[in-house]
Protein backbone atom coordinates (compact mmCIF):
# COMPACT_ATOMS: atom_id res chain seq x y z
CA UNK A 1 0.00 0.00 0.00
CA UNK A 2 1.36 3.89 -0.98
CA UNK A 3 0.04 6.67 -0.06
CA UNK A 4 -0.55 8.77 -2.57
CA UNK A 5 0.52 12.73 -2.15
CA UNK A 6 -1.22 15.66 -4.04
CA UNK A 7 -0.61 16.25 -7.66
CA UNK A 8 0.71 13.65 -9.67
CA UNK A 9 1.69 10.46 -8.59
CA UNK A 10 3.60 8.36 -11.54
CA UNK A 11 2.91 4.47 -11.27
CA UNK A 12 5.50 1.82 -12.54
CA UNK A 13 8.79 -0.15 -11.98
CA UNK A 14 11.23 2.25 -13.30
CA UNK A 15 13.03 4.24 -11.10
CA UNK A 16 12.32 7.63 -11.92
CA UNK A 17 8.60 6.66 -10.19
CA UNK A 18 7.44 7.93 -7.44
CA UNK A 19 5.39 5.05 -6.60
CA UNK A 20 8.06 2.31 -7.76
CA UNK A 21 5.93 -1.20 -8.22
CA UNK A 22 8.23 -4.27 -6.62
CA UNK A 23 6.46 -6.76 -9.56
CA UNK A 24 6.66 -7.81 -12.95
CA UNK A 25 4.69 -4.69 -14.94
CA UNK A 26 5.17 -1.99 -17.37
CA UNK A 27 8.61 0.80 -16.73
CA UNK A 28 5.60 3.40 -16.50
CA UNK A 29 2.00 2.66 -15.94
CA UNK A 30 0.22 5.60 -15.67
CA UNK A 31 0.34 8.72 -13.74
CA UNK A 32 -2.20 9.28 -10.68
CA UNK A 33 -3.10 12.81 -9.88
CA UNK A 34 -4.71 13.73 -6.72
CA UNK A 35 -7.10 17.38 -6.43
CA UNK A 36 -9.04 17.75 -3.67
CA UNK A 37 -11.49 14.73 -3.64
CA UNK A 38 -10.48 13.93 -6.95
CA UNK A 39 -8.62 10.80 -8.01
CA UNK A 40 -7.88 10.42 -11.96
CA UNK A 41 -5.56 8.16 -14.02
CA UNK A 42 -3.79 9.64 -16.99
CA UNK A 43 -1.70 7.74 -19.76
CA UNK A 44 2.16 8.31 -19.38
CA UNK A 45 4.50 9.52 -21.97
CA UNK A 46 3.70 7.24 -24.89
CA UNK A 47 0.37 5.94 -23.73
CA UNK A 48 -1.13 3.41 -21.75
CA UNK A 49 1.04 0.04 -21.45
CA UNK A 50 -0.64 -2.56 -23.61
CA UNK A 51 -3.37 -4.89 -21.68
CA UNK A 52 -3.68 -2.12 -18.89
CA UNK A 53 -7.58 -1.68 -18.14
CA UNK A 54 -10.09 0.05 -15.67
CA UNK A 55 -12.72 -2.18 -14.58
CA UNK A 56 -12.18 -4.63 -17.41
CA UNK A 57 -12.03 -2.40 -19.53
CA UNK A 58 -9.18 -0.97 -22.26
CA UNK A 59 -7.40 1.70 -19.79
CA UNK A 60 -8.60 5.44 -20.35
CA UNK A 61 -7.95 8.48 -18.94
CA UNK A 62 -10.36 9.95 -16.44
CA UNK A 63 -11.98 10.41 -13.19
CA UNK A 64 -11.61 7.05 -10.67
CA UNK A 65 -13.72 5.63 -8.35
CA UNK A 66 -12.76 5.64 -4.63
CA UNK A 67 -15.85 6.04 -2.36
CA UNK A 68 -17.81 2.88 -1.72
CA UNK A 69 -17.68 -0.69 -2.07
CA UNK A 70 -16.93 -0.64 -5.67
CA UNK A 71 -13.31 1.51 -6.24
CA UNK A 72 -12.04 1.42 -9.86
CA UNK A 73 -10.06 -1.65 -10.51
CA UNK A 74 -6.59 -1.22 -12.43
CA UNK A 75 -5.25 -4.04 -13.60
CA UNK A 76 -2.35 -5.28 -15.22
CA UNK A 77 -2.22 -9.21 -15.99
CA UNK A 78 -2.16 -10.88 -12.73
CA UNK A 79 -1.10 -7.04 -10.96
CA UNK A 80 -4.22 -5.13 -9.94
CA UNK A 81 -4.33 -1.31 -8.25
CA UNK A 82 -7.66 -0.15 -6.12
CA UNK A 83 -7.22 3.87 -5.06
CA UNK A 84 -8.83 3.94 -1.47
CA UNK A 85 -9.84 6.60 0.68
CA UNK A 86 -8.69 6.19 4.27
CA UNK A 87 -9.66 8.89 6.44
CA UNK A 88 -9.50 11.37 4.00
CA UNK A 89 -6.12 10.56 2.67
CA UNK A 90 -5.73 8.26 -0.78
CA UNK A 91 -3.87 5.20 -0.53
CA UNK A 92 -3.14 2.76 -3.94
CA UNK A 93 -3.47 -0.55 -2.83
CA UNK A 94 -1.59 -2.59 -4.99
CA UNK A 95 -1.99 -6.67 -5.06
CA UNK A 96 -0.34 -9.34 -7.19
CA UNK A 97 -1.40 -12.85 -8.10
CA UNK A 98 2.74 -13.85 -8.39
CA UNK A 99 3.94 -12.57 -4.84
CA UNK A 100 5.96 -15.17 -2.78
CA UNK A 101 3.69 -14.52 -0.19
CA UNK A 102 0.45 -15.58 -2.37
CA UNK A 103 2.48 -18.39 -4.29
CA UNK A 104 3.42 -19.86 -0.11
CA UNK A 105 -0.07 -19.34 1.17
CA UNK A 106 -0.61 -22.34 3.60
CA UNK A 107 -4.20 -21.85 4.38
CA UNK A 108 -5.86 -20.52 7.08
CA UNK A 109 -6.80 -21.91 10.65
CA UNK A 110 -10.33 -22.12 12.23
CA UNK A 111 -11.31 -23.10 15.47
CA UNK A 112 -14.14 -26.03 15.40
CA UNK A 113 -17.51 -24.88 15.21
CA UNK A 114 -19.27 -24.36 18.04
CA UNK A 115 -22.79 -23.63 19.00
CA UNK A 116 -22.51 -21.99 22.32
CA UNK A 117 -21.10 -19.28 20.14
CA UNK A 118 -24.32 -18.21 17.94
CA UNK A 119 -26.03 -15.76 20.54
CA UNK A 120 -28.96 -14.06 20.21
CA UNK A 121 -28.75 -10.29 20.95
CA UNK A 122 -31.15 -7.44 21.59
CA UNK A 123 -30.72 -4.76 19.57
CA UNK A 124 -30.78 -1.06 20.70
CA UNK A 125 -30.86 2.02 18.27
CA UNK A 126 -29.66 5.31 18.81
CA UNK A 127 -31.22 7.99 19.05
CA UNK A 128 -30.02 10.23 17.29
CA UNK A 129 -27.48 8.96 14.98
CA UNK A 130 -23.76 8.28 16.15
CA UNK A 131 -20.94 8.10 14.04
CA UNK A 132 -18.17 6.39 15.60
CA UNK A 133 -14.18 7.07 15.07
CA UNK A 134 -12.47 4.37 14.52
CA UNK A 135 -8.51 4.31 14.91
CA UNK A 136 -6.79 2.33 12.26
CA UNK A 137 -3.46 0.10 12.20
CA UNK A 138 -1.71 2.76 9.81
CA UNK A 139 -2.31 6.21 12.33
CA UNK A 140 -5.49 7.14 10.71
CA UNK A 141 -8.83 7.67 11.54
CA UNK A 142 -11.98 6.38 10.16
CA UNK A 143 -15.73 7.97 10.46
CA UNK A 144 -18.40 5.71 10.50
CA UNK A 145 -22.49 5.13 11.34
CA UNK A 146 -22.58 3.56 14.17
CA UNK A 147 -26.55 2.37 14.33
CA UNK A 148 -27.10 1.05 17.78
CA UNK A 149 -26.07 -1.50 20.40
CA UNK A 150 -26.38 -5.36 20.41
CA UNK A 151 -26.83 -7.13 23.91
CA UNK A 152 -26.59 -10.44 24.61
CA UNK A 153 -25.02 -13.11 27.00
CA UNK A 154 -21.91 -15.06 26.92
CA UNK A 155 -20.02 -17.45 29.46
CA UNK A 156 -22.34 -16.45 31.71
CA UNK A 157 -22.07 -12.24 31.58
CA UNK A 158 -24.00 -10.03 29.90
CA UNK A 159 -22.09 -8.39 27.33
CA UNK A 160 -22.68 -5.21 24.69
CA UNK A 161 -21.32 -4.73 20.95
CA UNK A 162 -21.33 -1.57 18.72
CA UNK A 163 -21.62 -2.31 14.72
CA UNK A 164 -20.60 -0.12 12.45
CA UNK A 165 -21.68 0.33 8.57
CA UNK A 166 -19.41 0.37 6.20
CA UNK A 167 -20.97 1.96 2.79
CA UNK A 168 -24.00 4.15 3.04
CA UNK A 169 -25.64 0.92 0.81
CA UNK A 170 -24.09 -1.70 3.50
CA UNK A 171 -26.78 -4.74 3.96
CA UNK A 172 -25.11 -6.18 7.31
CA UNK A 173 -23.46 -4.82 10.48
CA UNK A 174 -19.88 -4.81 10.47
CA UNK A 175 -18.65 -5.23 14.24
CA UNK A 176 -15.00 -5.09 15.42
CA UNK A 177 -14.33 -7.19 18.18
CA UNK A 178 -11.68 -8.22 20.18
CA UNK A 179 -11.55 -10.61 22.82
CA UNK A 180 -9.27 -12.62 25.76
CA UNK A 181 -8.19 -15.27 23.22
CA UNK A 182 -5.50 -12.35 21.36
CA UNK A 183 -3.21 -12.94 23.93
CA UNK A 184 -2.24 -15.92 22.33
CA UNK A 185 -4.95 -17.52 19.69
CA UNK A 186 -6.16 -14.68 17.60
CA UNK A 187 -4.88 -11.54 15.72
CA UNK A 188 -4.55 -9.63 18.36
CA UNK A 189 -5.35 -6.47 16.09
CA UNK A 190 -8.69 -7.48 16.57
CA UNK A 191 -11.62 -9.80 14.22
CA UNK A 192 -14.94 -8.66 12.09
CA UNK A 193 -18.24 -10.25 11.95
CA UNK A 194 -20.60 -9.46 9.95
CA UNK A 195 -24.28 -10.14 10.92
CA UNK A 196 -27.59 -9.13 9.15
CA UNK A 197 -29.49 -6.69 10.30
CA UNK A 198 -32.36 -6.72 13.46
CA UNK A 199 -35.33 -8.37 12.34
CA UNK A 200 -37.22 -5.00 12.66
CA UNK A 201 -34.52 -3.07 11.41
CA UNK A 202 -31.81 -0.65 12.22
CA UNK A 203 -34.29 2.50 13.97
CA UNK A 204 -36.25 0.04 15.92
CA UNK A 205 -35.63 -2.28 18.76
CA UNK A 206 -35.28 -5.94 17.62
CA UNK A 207 -33.00 -8.99 17.90
CA UNK A 208 -30.24 -10.24 15.94
CA UNK A 209 -28.47 -13.16 15.73
CA UNK A 210 -24.72 -12.94 16.61
CA UNK A 211 -22.76 -16.05 15.50
CA UNK A 212 -18.93 -15.42 16.68
CA UNK A 213 -17.96 -19.02 14.58
CA UNK A 214 -17.79 -16.42 12.12
CA UNK A 215 -15.46 -14.30 13.41
CA UNK A 216 -12.73 -13.35 10.54
CA UNK A 217 -9.73 -11.50 10.13
CA UNK A 218 -8.92 -8.35 8.74
CA UNK A 219 -6.01 -8.03 5.64
CA UNK A 220 -3.96 -6.44 8.64
CA UNK A 221 -3.65 -9.89 9.72
CA UNK A 222 -1.74 -10.76 7.00
CA UNK A 223 -0.11 -7.90 5.09
CA UNK A 224 1.88 -4.93 6.96
CA UNK A 225 0.80 -3.15 4.03
CA UNK A 226 -3.15 -3.05 5.02
CA UNK A 227 -5.23 0.02 6.80
CA UNK A 228 -7.37 -1.69 9.24
CA UNK A 229 -10.25 -0.29 12.14
CA UNK A 230 -9.15 -1.30 15.32
CA UNK A 231 -11.97 -2.18 17.58
CA UNK A 232 -13.56 0.52 19.51
CA UNK A 233 -12.84 0.66 23.48
CA UNK A 234 -16.79 -0.67 24.20
CA UNK A 235 -16.05 -3.65 21.69
CA UNK A 236 -13.26 -5.18 23.85
CA UNK A 237 -14.53 -8.41 25.29
CA UNK A 238 -13.26 -9.27 28.28
CA UNK A 239 -14.16 -13.13 27.99
CA UNK A 240 -12.46 -15.36 25.68
CA UNK A 241 -14.31 -16.29 22.33
CA UNK A 242 -12.33 -19.47 21.67
CA UNK A 243 -14.51 -19.45 17.92
CA UNK A 244 -13.93 -18.42 14.56
CA UNK A 245 -10.44 -17.69 12.11
CA UNK A 246 -7.48 -18.14 14.50
CA UNK A 247 -4.10 -16.10 13.98
CA UNK A 248 -2.71 -16.44 10.94
CA UNK A 249 1.23 -18.34 10.64
CA UNK A 250 2.75 -18.03 7.31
Amino acid sequence: MEWLKSGINSVGTADDNQIKLHAQAPDHMGLLTVSGKTVQLLAPSGGFPADLTIDGKPAREGTLAVEGSMPSKIAWHGLSLVVQDRGGRYALRIEDNESPTRKDFKGLNWYAPDPQFSVEASWTPYTPAHTEKLPTLSGSTLELPAPGIAEFSLAGRTLTLMPVLETAGAKTLLFIVSDATGKDATFAGGRYLHAPFPDHGLDKPGKLILDFNRLENSACAYSTYASCPLPPERNRLPVAIEAGEKRYTP
